[in-house]
């Protein structure tokens, strides 16, 4: 496929999606919501594809919504019909990613803020160059949070620092994040895409991509649960249905052989039969 935004490069299992506006540091734009979303979809049906690397052209992740429209950039009256609210780009972009079978690793090489910053959310693992800065700069712009960032960013940092930079809407530094547990960890620009690397091949040749895509949805679901009984009975049913399968096999012989596993479980066509477990909510605003 082609994409306009983007750029789609997959290479020893890693798909490395590199946004590609750099002469606008990589803003956000309608297109770029539409090219992420056939980028997510077209890796949740490649096996090849084992994990996902996120990172920016140029010198900026994702400086946030493109402003080119001026004043009128988040006034959609003029293009809508008034008994219809439109859905939130950057939140169909963080509901795909959401849901997606491989895990993804945000590079932040730069800027990233408003949606450059909220997008990395429900990302499994946010690494960050020293010469990036974040910012939920909403309340500084007259909106408010938005890609979904009120459910998920309390969730990553918790709520007394989520609730901080969001109503201060200032604009911080990485080892901020760091301490405030947005990022992993902060290196040097050089050392950055190496390091996620070096972590998506850890994951591409040890961890079983059924697994990994069952590991990512029972812990984003069980955020909501009310008992650990929930994900109790989920666990049992996943270790029940995974045990059956050739990866939990060969997970074992791997360890007692000593040698690394070779997992042939695809996500594509061999999930088990419980999956999904939850239906998904229709959209409907609050108007």
């Amino acid at each position: 496929m082609n994409y306009q935004t983007i750029n789609y490069t997959v290479k020893n299992h890693i798909l490395t999606i590199e946004l590609n506006r750099p002469e606008r540091m990589n803003a956000m734009t309608e297109q770029m919501g539409y090219d992420l979303l056939a980028a997510l979809d077209a890796a949740d049906n490649d096996d090849d594809v084992r994990v996902i690397v996120v990172t920016g052209a140029g010198r900026a992740f994702c400086a946030g919504a493109d402003l080119e429209s001026g004043a009128d950039t988040f006034n959609y009256d003029e293009s809508k019909n008034e008994h219809e609210i439109p859905r939130d780009h950057g939140g169909l972009v963080t509901l795909r990613i959401y849901q997606c079978k491989k895990p993804l690793i945000a590079a932040i090489n730069g800027a990233a803020v408003g949606f450059g910053a909220t997008f990395t959310l429900p990302m499994d693992i946010r690494l960050a160059s020293e010469k990036a800065k974040f910012g939920f700069v909403f309340a500084r712009r007259g909106i408010v949070p938005e890609s979904a960032s009120s459910w998920f960013l309390p969730r990553v940092v918790g709520i007394s620092q989520a609730l901080e930079w969001s109503i201060r809407g200032n604009v911080f530094d990485a080892e901020e994040a760091r301490a405030g547990g947005l990022v992993k960890a902060v290196y040097p620009e050089s050392e950055l895409l190496p390091a996620a690397y070096e972590l998506a091949q850890e994951i591409a040749q040890k961890s079983a991509p059924v697994s990994v895509a069952l590991t990512r949805q029972m812990m984003w679901r069980m955020l909501g649960a009310d008992h650990p009984m929930e994900a109790h009975k989920l666990d049992s049913v996943g270790v029940f249905n995974r045990g059956k399968q050739s990866d939990a096999k060969e997970g074992v012989e791997s360890f007692l052989e000593k040698r690394e596993p070779d997992f042939c479980d695809k996500p594509s066509v061999d999930m088990p039969k419980f999956y999904p477990w939850w239906e998904e909510p229709e959209y409907s605003d609050h108007s």
